[in-house]
């Protein structure tokens, strides 16, 4: 079953950005994991603007996968990480006990970010921070696996959940199909550029489509396309 989440039921974000939350809560609010679908508790879409960011927020108990469409992410945390994260580049957050950071666009040029929460397994570990380039992920026709807490993806940033992140883009005509990780799963895939068919069902750019009960998926490009999927839990 795959359920369609449709461009007018998507929120705009923060202050100093513009983008869009596929049906999840906030991540700053105090709404349950239930409201969000399966591990997954939040998705953003963000561009954010020339000198823009967040001031410093604290997190805890959440992974924080944060993917550069384009342009320059400036990330700072009180465990003394500083870096540049640029078009390509993915980074992971684990909050754990608990992680300060501020993140702002400190070039000239407008960023493009996707972000998602995921529910670790366990509350209260050391907080942890990584990044790594993924280039791979621009193209190539197949699903890259950018972060993950499922054996045997050692290419993949580290996280600590049943979660998988991936990312797909495909040129016009072309189809990649992924196989869920065996069990209960859910899956959640959002077109950040270009038409998509999710086993048939349409997704334009910004929608998302909500999968369950599907063995695997299959992503046909109507247009030059690109894709992020998160297959967690349920």
């Amino acid at each position: 079953m795959i359920e369609r989440r449709a461009l007018p039921n998507l929120q705009a974000a923060g202050r100093g950005r513009s983008g869009a939350r596929p049906g999840f809560p906030p991540a700053e609010s105090p709404l349950p994991v239930r409201a969000g679908w399966g591990a997954l508790r939040a998705w953003r879409d963000e561009t954010i603007a020339p000198g823009a960011g967040s001031a410093a927020v604290t997190q805890t108990d959440v992974e924080i996968i944060t993917c550069v469409r384009e342009g320059v992410l400036t990330h700072e945390d009180d465990l003394g990480n500083r870096g540049r994260a640029r078009a390509g580049d993915v980074q992971v957050m684990s909050a754990g006990s608990g992680l300060t950071y501020a993140e702002f666009n400190m070039e000239s040029e407008p960023a493009r970010v996707l972000r998602v929460w995921i529910e670790p397994d366990q509350r209260g570990s050391l907080p942890s921070w990584g990044r790594k380039s993924f280039p791979c992920a621009e193209g190539g026709g197949g699903f890259v696996t950018l972060a993950s807490g499922i054996g045997g993806d050692d290419d993949a940033l580290p996280i600590r959940g049943d979660a998988r992140v991936l990312a797909v883009a495909l040129k016009a005509g072309e189809t990649a199909t992924y196989r869920f990780a065996q069990g209960a799963r859910r899956g959640f895939l959002v077109a950040s550029k270009g038409r998509l068919n999710v086993n048939d069902v349409r997704i334009e750019p910004g929608t998302g489509a909500a999968i369950r009960n599907e063995t695997d998926v299959r992503v046909t490009a109507l247009d030059d396309a690109e894709a992020l999927l998160v297959d967690t839990r349920a």
